[in-house]
């Protein structure tokens, strides 16, 4: 699991200073490239270039639960949750530092795709590295 942490900017919030809701997926998608850094493939340079495939988000599923407010420090919990044949499904929390319930709970599903944007299987190299990474395996 990933772990990343960031404190909420004056421009991410509305008058009363309360996130607006479509910044919490800047944030799942910061800590989502934090994530490729951790498992040893960047993105782009570590993925794209390596593998000559791309992933493209092909689901987002957002549930609110709470707020956050200007200047709260977050942290944003990260981890692969299943591997398919050609897709990733990775799941993310949200949390005001210091508290036990999540603000902001998603799945976000990727789907591996060739140069001519077909589906095309995982690299075994990217499975293996994700496997190594996280501490509850993720399902196939």
């Amino acid at each position: 699991m990933c772990t990343h942490r960031l404190r909420v900017r004056w421009a991410e919030v509305d008058m009363q200073k309360i996130v607006f809701n479509g910044h919490y997926l800047t944030y799942i998608d910061t800590a989502n490239a934090e994530y490729w850094r951790a498992i040893g493939l960047p993105y782009p340079q570590g993925y794209v270039e390596r593998y000559a495939n791309d992933i493209f988000l092909r689901k987002a599923t957002v549930e609110y639960l709470g707020s956050a407010r200007y200047d709260d420090e977050l942290q944003v919990l990260c981890r692969v949750a299943k591997l398919g044949r050609s897709s990733m499904t990775f799941l993310f929390e949200i949390y005001r530092a210091q508290e036990e319930q999540p603000l902001v709970t998603a799945e976000l599903v990727y789907v591996n795709a060739d140069a001519a944007m077909q589906a095309a299987p995982l690299p075994e190299e990217l499975r293996e590295r994700v496997r190594r990474y996280e501490t509850t395996a993720p399902q196939a």
